[in-house]
């Protein structure tokens, strides 16, 4: 005896099953086929697994809705650490947890997008493609297949950045010095750049200057130094002091000499020695720095009369790929200069050896054109150089915020492999960062070492430039006006 299927009291002829087409559709009908198989595409782009748990495979749709519902509770808790509590998001991601960190991201992102292949699939399978009309039966898998290549795509994506900072990480901070505190209320950084594609034997650092970041307010004071400055003494304490305890002074020699000054003290305390500055800095190679840099360091220190316990070092030849990774820079020339090498003999005019110009007024410049604005000097003194150098490290400072960060992330972390050197430890990144956030909303002040302040650079007066760091970095307080 066959029993008759139930009929609902108002639809006399439609059975009652249909009541959940999901899940037990009339197959007979190609139109609700058609409407069953775009609102499952739909809940499968929306809600991952839910498809599943309306239509089919319930155990298999528990457990990508699960999925998906624990990455929207991660993304939300990451959401909520970016805007109330930045330095806690920071220190998981670039702090000592760092790589463990990145790493589980990394595996959690390409696990989802596996599972996301597998639930795409299932729901094609669900969707019953040879009862569907003609149209949605080619229309539903293409609309599937490309939603799924755009997603997995992004997917992929944020891995691989994941991946780049990860790798960057490890590269730039695997080896930084001892984690130190501010020293009287600041962290100070010498910040060195020079061309190092010709062989490092050769280099000189062309560009010499200490940044200055207040630990509580992250206001910055960028001091830079001669690179010809002469004389220097160096920090007490320092293993160059012993062997120059008057200041650093020349030496001549047909194979390896050097001028008394501060871009040739590398020459001294690394290039010219047997032992390559090791007997002097035992412990350089392994905090990630060098002798030439720890004897700049130590020189830089005795001009300034501060400690600076790190260093930063930008190699100019990837100088132009930071400015592109960050979509360039703006600046104001204040005059044209030249492009090139500079002249052949002396007095050649700017035109004849010039392979372009910068001209004067506001640009926006991208890498070659800021590299060029870094190096160009035959037309104008050293110490222009110096004020366009740090008139570039300013503009590159503002442009690194997180929308540009996030945006190009995989384009800096390459570059910032390639351009620098550096003895940051990572377990100070977190508050390092949260001070750069700081910095961005603020002017920077610059102590200029030119002859209009009293600096000259054979005979410099090491208590005036002293004393003029110590007021740019503690003001003199003022009497408060009378009532």
């Amino acid at each position: 005896m066959t029993l008759a299927a139930p009929r609902s009291s108002d639809q006399g002829s439609r059975p009652l099953i249909e009541t959940r087409p999901l899940l037990n559709p009339d197959v007979t009908d190609v139109d609700l086929m058609g409407r069953r198989g775009w609102w499952l595409v739909v809940l499968n782009v929306l809600i991952p697994g839910s498809a599943q748990v309306l239509a089919g495979n319930r155990r298999l749709g528990r457990f990508g809705l699960g999925a998906t519902l624990i990455g929207w509770f991660l993304l939300l808790i990451a959401a909520g650490l970016g805007l109330f509590a930045r330095p806690a998001l920071v220190w998981l991601f670039a702090g000592p947890l760092a790589w463990f960190m990145l790493t589980l991201v990394q595996v959690l992102l390409l696990a989802y997008v596996a599972l996301w292949i597998v639930l795409t699939i299932d729901t094609l399978r669900q969707a019953r493609l040879v009862r569907l009309p003609p149209i949605s039966r080619w229309a539903i898998p293409l609309v599937s297949v490309l939603v799924l290549a755009l997603v997995s795509s992004a997917t992929v994506y944020a891995s691989t950045a994941v991946a780049s900072g990860r790798g960057a990480l490890t590269t730039l901070f695997g080896s930084g010095g001892p984690s130190l505190p501010p020293s009287d209320g600041y962290y100070n950084i010498l910040l060195l750049g020079a061309d190092s594609g010709d062989g490092r034997d050769s280099m000189r650092f062309d560009s010499i200057s200490v940044v200055s970041v207040n630990a509580d307010t992250g206001a910055v004071t960028m001091t830079g130094i001669p690179r010809e400055l002469a004389g220097a003494p160096f920090s007490e304490g320092s293993p160059m002091r012993e062997l120059y305890p008057n200041g650093f002074e020349g030496h001549s020699d047909q194979t390896c000499g050097w001028e008394p000054w501060m871009n040739h003290i590398r020459n001294a305390a690394e290039v010219c020695r047997d032992d390559k500055g090791t007997g002097l800095y035992p412990d350089a190679a392994t905090h990630g720095s060098a002798p030439g840099i720890e004897a700049t360091k130590d020189a830089a220190e005795g001009v300034l009369g501060i400690e600076i316990p790190y260093y930063v070092f930008v190699d100019m030849d990837g100088f132009a790929a930071l400015i592109d990774a960050l979509g360039g820079v703006d600046i104001t020339v204040t005059e044209r200069l030249p492009k090139g090498g500079g002249p052949a003999y002396r007095g050649q005019p700017a035109e004849d050896w010039a392979i372009g110009w910068i001209e004067a007024g506001e640009q926006h410049m991208d890498g070659d054109t800021a590299q060029w604005y870094a190096r160009s000097r035959y037309t104008t003194s050293d110490y222009d150089r110096m004020k366009r150098q740090r008139e570039l490290q300013v503009a590159i400072l503002q442009q690194f915020t997180p929308q540009t960060v996030v945006a190009r992330f995989n384009e800096i972390a390459a570059a910032g492999t390639q351009l620098m050197e550096t003895d940051l430890p990572q377990d100070k990144l977190p508050e390092f960062f949260d001070l750069m956030m700081k910095a961005k909303e603020q002017p920077v002040t610059e102590i200029e070492l030119v002859p209009d302040n009293g600096i000259v650079e054979d005979n410099p007066d090491f208590e005036l430039i002293h004393q003029m760091v110590r007021d740019a970095l503690h003001p003199p307080e003022t009497d408060a006006p009378a009532d």
